[in-house]
């Protein structure tokens, strides 16, 4: 893991990963062999991009990294546009330019439940034939050796994060004792019958991989969802805000997905989240973690441009630090060569503990997750969220 302990060792850092990229290779013995091939392309590419003078760039949620104006400081010669939306807006907006013959969109962010729709609508061209840089290319400069792509193709939807998927369960401080549940099957004891209250995961938002990860575990299945809202006499909720306002005073003792948790705990409300990975193991999830090339890009070249620089060490650095300073706290980025101290330590994976991956093909679909649930709720005579 390597520290950064000023702005200027950063630099240092950047250019010594990019290998030369502005001329300054640590082995010049190599500097001619490489001449003609990535340095090559990459100086063409971005002379190319300077002449594109244009970068759009769809981002689900906050463009707080383009505001801060880090890439417009490296390539002051692109102008970059950014369009945020939060759900699936991003996407329809897209599409709906599409249908208009408008072709706006040069690259997209998002997470998986919106850009796997798009990767079926086959609006992506390939992603990795984009990367040039060596600091990107290098696959043992990533977690587990590879590159990690969502596509069964492995080569349209680039995953540069994955965030441990703790604190999906809260509780309420003076009424439960963390210490007592070391698996997930414990939430299921009699005594705490009427006290839970669930996010309605039939709407999209958070608790979808939560409850994607306890489908798919093969230690906790459907039966436990079944047996969540048959046999526990939950309360269903869609407002999160008004969810922690309930923990919080005490009307239910715990909740599954309440994502406003650690605001409620900084303000000094009696809440805190479940942090400790139980028996079953933990999920990974991504937020808006993909980056993908959209076909007909008006500026392919300032893409190209883009995709690298935000997959290399100083823009997911970036990435992270931005993400904390609007969010405070940052997913963990897929890239094992950076440091990690903007990401909360209960959030980093972590060597030896039993992942599960939510985001990958076989395990993204909500329809059978959302069916067993529906079917859970009709059997218990839920039919419509309480406090909406």
């Amino acid at each position: 893991m390597v520290k950064f302990h000023s702005k200027r060792s950063l630099t240092i850092f950047i250019v010594l990963s990019f290998g030369g990229i502005f001329g300054l290779s640590p082995k010049p013995a190599k500097a001619a062999e490489s001449k003609g091939t990535w340095q090559q392309e990459w100086k063409q590419t971005v002379e190319l991009a300077k002449k594109e003078g244009q970068l759009n760039v769809y981002f689900w949620g906050s463009t707080a990294l383009l505001d801060e104006g880090i890439f417009q400081a490296a390539f002051p010669e692109i102008k970059v546009t950014g369009v945020t939306a939060r759900g699936p807006q991003l996407l329809q907006r897209i599409l709906s330019e599409r249908r208009g013959d408008k072709y706006l969109a040069d690259v997209y962010i998002d997470g998986l439940g919106n850009i796997y729709p798009a990767y079926s609508a086959k609006i992506f061209d390939p992603i990795k034939p984009m990367l040039i840089l060596p600091a990107v290319v290098d696959a043992t400069k990533w977690w587990q050796g590879k590159h990690h792509y969502t596509d069964p193709e492995n080569k349209y939807i680039f995953r540069f994060q994955s965030t441990a998927l703790k604190g999906m369960i809260s509780h309420n401080t003076n009424l439960v004792n963390p210490k007592n549940f070391k698996s997930f099957w414990d939430f299921l004891q009699p005594q705490w019958k009427g006290k839970i209250e669930v996010r309605d995961i039939r709407e999209a938002g958070p608790g979808s991989a939560g409850i994607r990860f306890f489908y798919h575990n093969s230690e906790l299945g459907p039966n436990f969802i079944r047996r969540l809202i048959n046999e526990m006499d939950v309360t269903l909720y869609r407002d999160g805000r008004l969810a922690t306002d309930w923990l919080a005073g005490g009307k239910f003792a715990l909740c599954f997905f309440c994502n406003d948790t650690d605001a409620a705990k900084r303000q000094g409300l009696p809440v805190d989240s479940f942090r400790d990975v139980l028996k079953e193991g933990a999920g990974l999830y991504q937020q808006a973690g993909s980056i993908t090339l959209v076909n007909r890009a008006p500026h392919p070249n300032a893409a190209k441009v883009f995709i690298n620089w935000f997959l290399s060490p100083e823009g997911q650095y970036a990435f992270q630090k931005v993400s904390f300073k609007s969010q405070s706290s940052a997913p963990d980025s897929l890239r094992i060569d950076i440091p990690k101290d903007h990401v909360l330590p209960d959030d980093r994976r972590e060597e030896g503990v039993k992942y599960m991956d939510m985001d990958t093909p076989e395990r993204i679909d909500m329809k059978p997750v959302v069916e067993v649930f529906s079917e859970a709720l009709s059997k218990a005579g839920k039919k419509s969220s309480e406090g909406l």
